[in-house]
C-alpha cells in the first residue's frame, strides 16, 4: 500500500518568469483568435499599467494558483516593482505563501484518489495538489504565536499580514516570500475575508486562550486603508487572478470614495483572468464591462481572460518582466501611509 512519504514525494516547483522570454509567444498570439488574442491583448494592457508613470497597480488574488505553481511569480512582481498594492484571499497568503515560508511543502497528487484515505494520513487535497495537515497547523501555531505578541486590539488584516512579515524576517526559512517581499517594499496586502484561511484557527485559538484580552481583525479597516489609497494613488490598473472578494473589494474603493465625498476617476486599466461563468449573475464571473454600470472600471483598456490562470499569468508576467517597463517605475511605498 502506498505511504503518506510516497504521497508527499514530489514537490510542487514554483516556476521564474525570469528564466524565459515569453515576448515571442505573446507576440505571435496576437495574431491568432480566441483566448490567445485575449491574453495578448490582456498582456499589451499590463504594459500599459506598466508604463503609465502615474498608474498605481494593484494584484488581487483569488483561487490556488499559488499552491499551484505561481508563488514566485507574484513574489518577483513585487521584488520588480510591478505592482503597488495587494487584495488576496487569506488562504493564497496564509496557507500558500506563508506557510512555505515557514519552510513547508506543496507536493504534486491526483484527483483520482480515494479521500477517505487521504484524510487518514492527514493529507489536504487541492484538486491535484497536497498539503501535509500537520504542517498546516504548525503554520496554525505561528499565527497564534503572532496574535500573542501584540497588543490586544482591532488589527485591519494589513496590519496584521506586515507583523507576519516581521515575523519572516526573523523565523523564515525560505526567503523571498510575497509576505516577505511586501514587506521589505511597503507593498500593502489586504485580505478582507482573512479568517477564512489558517489564519482564522490560529486567531480563533488566541481569543480562546486570551478570553479578556486579545486583538481582532477589522475588515472595516481595510476597507477604509484601501479606500484612502485609491485616492491617494489616482490612475490606477488591476490585475486580477480570479474573482470573488479580492476582486469586488478592489473595485468598490472607487464607490466608496465618492461616498466619502472624494471625486476620483474609475480604474483605467483591468485584466480579469478566470474560468468562471458570467452567466449567473456571480461576483466571481462578472465582466469588466458590467463593472463599469457600477462606476467601478473603465472600459477603454479592459480584457477578460477566460483561462486557467496557471496557464497564462508566467506568460503574461514573463512578458512584462523582459520587456523591463517596470525598471523606470517609482515604488508607491503605500504601507508607509499607515502607522504599524
Amino acid at each position: 500500500m502506498v505511504t503518506k512519504k510516497q504521497l508527499l514525494s514530489r514537490e510542487v516547483k514554483h516556476i521564474d518568469i525570469t528564466s524565459f522570454d515569453a515576448r515571442p509567444i505573446i507576440e505571435q498570439m496576437d495574431h491568432m483568435s480566441f483566448t490567445s488574442r485575449d491574453l495578448a491583448r490582456a498582456t499589451e494592457i499590463f504594459n500599459m499599467m506598466l508604463k503609465d508613470n502615474s498608474c498605481s497597480i494593484v494584484l488581487t488574488l483569488a483561487g490556488s494558483t499559488s499552491a499551484g505553481g505561481c508563488m514566485k511569480v507574484y513574489a518577483d512582481m513585487v521584488k520588480f516593482g510591478m505592482v503597488d498594492a495587494i487584495v488576496s484571499t487569506g488562504a493564497s497568503i496564509v496557507d500558500m505563501d506563508f506557510f512555505e515560508a515557514l519552510g513547508f511543502k506543496h507536493y504534486q497528487g491526483t484527483p483520482f484518489v480515494d479521500d477517505k484515505f487521504l484524510r487518514k494520513n492527514y493529507i489536504d487535497r487541492i484538486y491535484d495538489t497536497y498539503i501535509d495537515e500537520k504542517d498546516l497547523q504548525n503554520c496554525d501555531s505561528a499565527i497564534f504565536k503572532i496574535a500573542n505578541s501584540l497588543e490586544a486590539r482591532p488589527y485591519s488584516s494589513r496590519e496584521f499580514i506586515w507583523e507576519m512579515g516581521k515575523f519572516l524576517k526573523k523565523n523564515g526559512k525560505k526567503k523571498e516570500s510575497l509576505v516577505e517581499l511586501a514587506y521589505d517594499h511597503n507593498v500593502p496586502i489586504f485580505c478582507p475575508a482573512f479568517t477564512d484561511s489558517s489564519a482564522g484557527f490560529g486567531l480563533v485559538l488566541h481569543q480562546v486562550k486570551n478570553p479578556k484580552k486579545h486583538l481582532t481583525i477589522d475588515s472595516i479597516a481595510d476597507f477604509k486603508e484601501l479606500t484612502d489609497i485609491k485616492i491617494k494613488a489616482g490612475t490606477t490598473g488591476l490585475l486580477m487572478i480570479g474573482g470573488g472578494v479580492p476582486k469586488n473589494f478592489v473595485q468598490d474603493t472607487v464607490v466608496c470614495a465618492e461616498i466619502l465625498g472624494e471625486e476620483v476617476d474609475m480604474h483605467k486599466y483591468a485584466v480579469q483572468v478566470t474560468v468562471a461563468d458570467s452567466r449567473d449573475g456571480a461576483c466571481s464571473s462578472s465582466t469588466l464591462k458590467e463593472a463599469c454600470s457600477w462606476g467601478k472600471v473603465d472600459t477603454t483598456f479592459e480584457q477578460m481572460v477566460y483561462a486557467e490562470a496557471t496557464s497564462v499569468i508566467p506568460l503574461l508576467a514573463s512578458d512584462a518582466y523582459h520587456r523591463g517597463f517596470w525598471k523606470k517605475r517609482k515604488r508607491r511605498n503605500f504601507a508607509k501611509m499607515f502607522c504599524n
